[in-house]
């Protein structure tokens, strides 16, 4: 699997930065984004700052990004408000 559109390769991560239009609508994306990782049992790096919201995917006991991170990645952005 390729890297994911909008994904960029950064620190043996995944990162993208996403920009909601306001801050409630930046924590519902995250919570979004935490409930498919507790689902999967696979967490991200994020970072809420007002209305940017970065991700970061890795796996870190295989020292980078694996297949399951790409997977994630993709998931990741169904939780983007349309």
């Amino acid at each position: 699997m390729s890297t994911p559109e909008g994904w960029r390769e950064e620190d043996d991560a995944l990162v993208r930065e996403f920009e909601l239009a306001s801050f409630p609508a930046a924590i519902a994306f995250v919570s979004c984004v935490a409930e498919l990782a507790e689902r999967e049992n696979h967490h991200p790096d994020i970072d809420i700052r007002y209305r940017r919201v970065t991700v970061r995917w890795t796996t870190h006991s295989e020292g980078g990004v694996t297949e399951r991170d790409r997977e994630m990645a993709s998931r990741t952005s169904a939780c983007e408000p349309t």
